[in-house]
């Protein structure tokens, strides 16, 4: 019978370690919902042990604490339209990585990081508060210079990858990253790639790393300067707190994510946002019970507008929709849509998890996003993904290779291939066997994910940044760190050792020609 009470027993391990009341700065200004629900449920954690938790950030909590201390960043910047240069979203699907880097993810890191730093209440906490903080906990995606508040109140950081794996973490923590199977994230790659699928991963991996170091950082490094200059004596390089990171907390888990080395200091937690399913609204409860044929969830996110979908695009959807059986529950962000089918129930906002949770519900209709992803998976729904950017692609891809998810390319939707893909996952079983299969795996863990992500941000609270958890590459210079200066040595040996070779042998002629004249 042990094996059964296992995870009861590693659970009461980590609460066994449980640490007094530090205090928590938590930095988390870059204004996405579904990144803040990670968030959210995080700090709610950390509230729950005791600790006492200072946010900058841009949406509240979703309960009161009176340990909580809120400084909302405020309005929230709406990176959509200022740094996203596309007339839709939807146009993302077909922009290259070059586009993605510095139309998107970079201008949207700058001005939104920027953004932070004008609001009146975040320059009089920097310029004034003295407060001691255990513990800075801050998001791993393109807000760097906040990690400066590391170097102002001497603190240990901790980070939330909610993104997942980026592959610039790799040598952010002290590890080679090996582009031979670990596929850029913004590529639609599997972890086994073909000879030129490696060439173009290592390529756009590089790429992104050069750009980075060169272009992007030294952005966020003059932000830090212009906010943080203020701090006696010299202020230490964006990338070096980085490098002093004790922990990344990582939004994935196993099988939605490919199998690659980590260091210790990486910890997957993803999925700890999903919680027990509550009751649904009445109306939404009423639909789905007697959905007698099975239903369908539709949500393209918090980002991407159902509403915006080009009008052809929604009519053959709501076309293929009008004849079904079943009945289709969709996020639909204009209620008023005319020539709704009498099977589709439209809501401008849905209570995704509780649905997905429902027993009658067979298909969840996807952009692919990661924390709907393992929603989908958590809750055993096969899925059809329809990804436009980053890495939808990649989180699809890998859903397909599963089996438990059809793909469509946004570009080709039309009727016909909408039609069949949602024939495809109603009428094979496969699909809905894969997905338990991989839904199983996906909820094996020793401890939950969020009791994990706790237990971490208080080990390194309790010994002091955790220095045991940090590799020693971290230390090498990149020549060092890379190996270039043994594989330097092993070719300067070689081409000696051929060089010698060849005077003996070049030698040994002369003679034996000298030898053949005097006879």
């Amino acid at each position: 019978m042990l094996p059964k009470f296992l995870p009861l027993l590693l659970l009461c391990t980590l609460s066994w370690h449980h640490a007094h009341s530090s205090r928590i700065l938590a930095v988390f200004v870059f204004p996405s919902r579904s990144h803040w629900m990670m968030i959210d449920a995080i700090l709610n954690g950390l509230l729950d042990r005791g600790h006492q938790v200072t946010t900058i950030a841009n949406y509240p909590l979703s309960r009161q604490h009176a340990n909580y201390t809120d400084l909302r960043v405020a309005p929230i910047y709406d990176f959509w339209e200022k740094s996203v240069k596309v007339d839709s979203l939807f146009d993302l699907t077909e922009i290259s990585i070059h586009q993605m880097l510095m139309n998107f993810l970079y201008s949207m890191g700058v001005e939104t990081t920027q953004h932070g730093f004008t609001r009146e209440n975040v320059r009089e906490f920097i310029q004034q508060d003295e407060s001691h903080f255990d513990l800075i906990l801050a998001e791993q995606f393109y807000q760097e210079a906040y990690l400066m508040f590391a170097h102002k109140y001497k603190a240990p950081i901790v980070t939330v990858g909610t993104f997942g794996f980026g592959l610039y973490m790799g040598p952010m923590m002290g590890m080679m990253n090996m582009y031979s199977h670990v596929p850029h994230e913004f590529l639609p790659f599997m972890d086994k790639m073909t000879f030129p699928q490696r060439i173009y991963n290592t390529a756009v991996s590089l790429y992104e790393q050069t750009l980075r170091t060169f272009y992007y950082l030294p952005k966020q490094e003059a932000m830090a300067l212009q906010n943080f200059g203020h701090l006696q004596g010299p202020l230490p390089k964006v990338g070096d707190l980085e490098r002093k990171v004790s922990v990344v907390l990582l939004n994935s888990y196993y099988p939605l994510t490919t199998a690659r080395a980590r260091v210790p200091g990486m910890i997957q937690v993803g999925g700890l946002h999903i919680k027990e399913p509550k009751p649904l609204p009445t109306d939404l409860q009423k639909f789905l019970d007697g959905a007698k044929e099975g239903a369908i969830y539709f949500s393209l996110g918090t980002n991407l507008k159902s509403s915006d979908l080009p009008k052809e695009k929604l009519n053959a959807i709501l076309n293929v929709f009008r004849p079904m059986k079943q009945r289709i529950v969709w996020k639909f962000e204009d209620e008023s849509v005319k020539d709704l089918p009498s099977n589709v129930l439209i809501k401008s906002w849905m209570p995704q998890n509780d649905i997905l949770a429902h027993p009658n519900v067979k298909v969840f209709i996807t952009h692919g996003g990661l924390l709907g992803t393992q929603e989908g998976v958590h809750r055993a729904v096969p899925m059809l993904g329809i990804p436009i950017y980053a890495d939808q692609h990649l989180n699809m891809n890998k859903a397909v290779l599963g089996g438990y998810a059809v793909k469509l390319f946004f570009p080709n939707v039309t009727e016909t291939s909408f039609r069949w893909a949602l024939e495809e996952l109603l009428h094979k079983p496969e699909y809905k066997k894969n997905m338990d299969r991989v839904s199983e795996v996906f909820r094996d863990r020793p401890v939950p994910a969020l009791d994990e992500a706790v237990y971490w941000v208080e080990y390194v609270i309790r010994h002091k940044g955790a220095p045991q958890l940090r590799s020693a590459g971290l230390d090498l210079p990149w020549i060092s760190f890379a190996l270039l200066d043994v594989m330097a040595l092993v070719v300067g040996v070689l081409v000696l050792v051929g060089l010698i070779a060849r005077r003996l042998v070049n030698v040994m002629l002369c003679r034996s020609s000298k030898k053949r004249k005097t006879e």
